[in-house]
């Protein structure tokens, strides 16, 4: 994992923790990039006022938090637009614990599902493909057994977070909508 995702995972969860927000970095960053990847458009504000509903019961959010998670869904968004797969997923640094990197795994795929089923609720829409990950996404938002702190366990949790951000560029692909400028913009055939 790179220092500046590190840096941002490490900075969401003190903000959070700061402001008593007890939802994680990893299931917020995953609402975000399921809305997106379920079909809410780029340039959409409407989603701060339902996530501080869902992260907060209900209170409004702080100035700070607010400016905050709009620098990480700008962030994601460009993240997103790049032709280099360059998703970084919001979880804890590699150095931490690996069950505690599981279970942020765990929270981000519960809440890009959460995120996705918000804006996505016609899966006849979906290809073959973004049907299996939302399936595999199922499975792995259940995985609720400890690993064992070895070689093996640590190949196989890179395997399903690489698999993870590959799907969820794959739904964003093919389901996402660009900023409401980019659809103004005429098509010449």
């Amino acid at each position: 994992m790179s220092n500046e995702s590190q840096n941002a995972y490490e900075k969401s969860a003190i903000i959070l923790e700061q402001h008593k927000i007890l939802t994680s970095a990893s299931e917020i960053h995953g609402m975000m990039v399921g809305m997106l990847s379920g079909g809410m458009s780029l340039d959409n504000r409407d989603w701060l006022e339902p996530l501080a509903d869902f992260i907060n019961e209900g209170e409004a959010l702080s100035d700070e938090v607010k400016q905050h998670l709009l620098a990480v869904f700008n962030d994601t968004c460009q993240q997103l637009v790049e032709t280099e797969f360059s998703l970084t997923l919001c979880l804890p640094d590699d150095a931490a614990p690996i069950n505690e990197r599981g279970h942020a795994l765990i929270d981000w795929v519960h809440g890009f599902m959460l995120g996705f089923g918000l804006f996505q609720a016609d899966l006849t829409k979906c290809s073959d493909d973004v049907k299996e990950a939302l399936q595999d996404f199922s499975e792995i938002a259940k995985m609720d057994e400890e690993m064992t702190p070895d070689e093996e366990s640590e190949r196989a949790l890179f395997e399903v977070v690489e698999y993870v951000r590959v799907s969820s560029m794959l739904c964003f692909n093919e389901l996402g909508k660009p900023a409401e400028e980019d659809k103004e913009t005429p098509t010449v055939h």
